[in-house]
Parts: C-alpha cells; sequence; structure tokens
C-alpha cells in the first residue's frame, strides 16, 4: 500500500514525497482513511516512534480549511513533545495556508498570545492551555478535533484533572482522537466519559525488532557492565536512572571515564535541555542518562540502545522506555539490569507484560 490510495490529495502527496515517507506505517493504514471517510472517535493503542502524528496529523490537515479559527487542539504531555508534534504538523502541511502554533511553559505567555491569533491547529501541554483559558486568550468552541496524545504518561504525569477541565471549555460536536502507548483502565475510563462511541485501533509493538536482555547484577557491578554493553558496541543510546541524583551520579562517572555523556533530568532549563538533545540528536553526543520524567516525549531517531540502568517503577514504564529503539523497521537493544532483591518484581512485570502487549 501506498500513501497515494489512502485517499490523500495532491499537496498532502508532495509534502510526504519531500519528507521522503515512501510507503504508510501500519497505524496510518488503519486510521487514515477512516479519519478521511467518517466523523469518528477514535482510541489508538500504538508506541512513540509508529508515525502516530501523521497518522492524526495528515487526515486534520486535509480537512480542516484555513477559516482563522482553532479547528484542531492536540495535548501532549510534555513541552519536547508538543514542540515535535507542531514541527512535523508544519513539514506535512506542504503548501496548504494553515496556521499551527504551539504552546507550552518556559516560554513567553504574551507572544504567545499573539501568535494565536488566527490559529487554526494549536499543540500545546495542559498547564499552559489552561493558563491560557483562564485568561481568555483562547477559544476552543469551534473544535472539530481534540487530540490527546501519550495519554497513559498524561496520566503518570498527573495532567488527565488538568485535561478534564480543559474539556470543559471546548464544544460538544468535536472528534476526539485519543492515543497511548498502553491502556490502562483510567485511560479507557476517560474515553467512555468523553467519547458517546469510539473506535479502538490497536497496532502491534515493534518488540520483536527489539531484543531484549536482561542481566543480574548487583549495583557494585553495575557500572562495569554497562562501561562493556558501551564498548562492545556500535552505542547510541538512552541510560534509564531513577532519580535525578543517580542520572547526574552515572553522566559523571561515565564522562571521567572518557565517554561522550550528558545528563538529562527535569531540574535543567528548557535552552539547557534542548541544547543538549540537539546534540543528542546530531550525534555528537552518543549517551544520554535521564530519569523517566526528563524523557518523556522524546522522539529519537536510531537509537541502538536502551538500558535500564535501574528498574522501571511498572510496565507502562517499560514499555515507554523500550519502546525508543527499534522503530522504523530498524532493530534495537533493550537491556534490563536486575539487582537480586528486584527479581521477584521483574518477573512480575514481565507477565503483565505478557497480557498487555
Amino acid at each position: 500500500m501506498d500513501f497515494k490510495s489512502l485517499g490523500l490529495s495532491d499537496n498532502t502527496l508532495k509534502a510526504l514525497k519531500r519528507k521522503g515517507f515512501k510507503k504508510p506505517t501500519k497505524i496510518q493504514e488503519k486510521i487514515i482513511p477512516i479519519l478521511l471517510s467518517e466523523d469518528v472517535n477514535i482510541v489508538g493503542q500504538a508506541q512513540t516512534g509508529t508515525g502516530k502524528t501523521a497518522a492524526f496529523g495528515l487526515p486534520i490537515i486535509e480537512k480542516i480549511n484555513d477559516e482563522k479559527e482553532i479547528k484542531a487542539l492536540i495535548l501532549t504531555p510534555t513541552r519536547e513533545l508538543a514542540k515535535q508534534v507542531a514541527e512535523e504538523l508544519k513539514s506535512l502541511k506542504g503548501k496548504k495556508n494553515l496556521k499551527i502554533v504551539e504552546i507550552y511553559g518556559g516560554k513567553p505567555i504574551k507572544e504567545q498570545i499573539y501568535k494565536l491569533r488566527g490559529a487554526n491547529i494549536v499543540v500545546g501541554t495542559p498547564g499552559r492551555l489552561l493558563d491560557h483559558i483562564k485568561r481568555k486568550t483562547i477559544n476552543l468552541k469551534n473544535l472539530s478535533y481534540f487530540v490527546l496524545d501519550e495519554a497513559d504518561e498524561m496520566l503518570n504525569m498527573g495532567f488527565i484533572e488538568d485535561v478534564e477541565e480543559i474539556l470543559k471549555h471546548t464544544n460538544d460536536d468535536k472528534n476526539i482522537l485519543l492515543f497511548s502507548a498502553t491502556l490502562p483502565r483510567e485511560i479507557l475510563n476517560l474515553a467512555k466519559k468523553y467519547m458517546r462511541d469510539y473506535k479502538l485501533i490497536k497496532v502491534k509493538s515493534s518488540k520483536n525488532l527489539i531484543e531484549q536482555k536482561h542481566f543480574k547484577v548487583s549495583n557494585s557491578e553495575k557500572f562495569n557492565l554497562l562501561c562493556k554493553i558501551i564498548n562492545e558496541e556500535n552505542f547510541y543510546g538512552l541510560i534509564f536512572c531513577k532519580t535525578r541524583e543517580d542520572v547526574k551520579n552515572l553522566a559523571r562517572k561515565l564522562i571521567e571515564k572518557g565517554y561522550s555523556a550528558e545528563a538529562f533530568h527535569g531540574k535543567l532549563s528548557q535552552f539547557r535541555r534542548e541544547k543538549i538533545l540537539k546534540r543528542f540528536k546530531m550525534k555528537k553526543i552518543n549517551i544520554l542518562v535521564s530519569t523517566d520524567v526528563a524523557a518523556r516525549g522524546i522522539d529519537i531517531e536510531g537509537l541502538t540502545h536502551v538500558i535500564n540502568y535501574s528498574l522501571p517503577q511498572n510496565p507502562e514504564y517499560y514499555v515507554h522506555r523500550i519502546g525508543r529503539t527499534g522503530r522504523a523497521g530498524k532493530r534495537g537493544k533493550a537491556i534490563t539490569f536486575v539487582e537480586p532483591h528486584e527479581y521477584k518484581k521483574y518477573a512480575h512485570m514481565k507477565r503483565c507484560l505478557c497480557k498487555k502487549l
């Protein structure tokens, strides 16, 4: 199947060609024809990196016009993801005259108020959206689409109440598109509460492209094992630690050993975070040590490894971590370090994952 067979316009097909997109991904094959032909609510289960931004973005771009009002709102859990989604949509709209605006914290609100004038598509984080709603600087009463991206991450970060508050300020006759890597009960309850009915679309994860390994290792042996893995491979990877202090300490030890590494955590300024991510994407550094919170929404192409230096809190975190490698048909490795006292917890997590995936 190619993009032309999905019913997309010549303008969109040209935009896809410029980006080098040749064939739709599984989720794009399933969702694009539905959204182009029907007014429907969708719950889509798919990991980051499966092409879901284009899956919902292309039909939205096709179906809305330049009416100088907000017709689509896309909520993301993090600033980084808001920025990435907005950039992707801008590159997909081709020559269509649509104004796409991203709004998130860390940027002057007055500047955003000006940018919102005449916006057609808004991509933002819940906190900053609520700021604009309280200031009455945004009108969400004419939406055609309300998109909730990475809904399970919203849940983990405690944003669901904010999402519900934002929904109260939108019109009733919109379509809701909800995407999530996992579908915990709370997310399905949210869907039932706000959607009259919906189509559930699941795309199998790319776990067959991800070689998953674990090592039973004591805390004192972890660092030497990590260095061995980095040395043996053409390593370009993300290493997860439990706390900010763990991240800083591990990054420092790696740098002292001569590795090209950076610490990435929530206490860094937005400017610093963006600078580190840019260097990592350009492969000026090949090791990023991060907390779960800081890494939310990061979309990096071509990662060879994800290392769980610390065991993830729950199966959902594990899914999000390992899903950052093994993308776009490329193979990747997910390696988990398990301390002896954590082995029962890890075994339980793996059993849960078999049910979820």
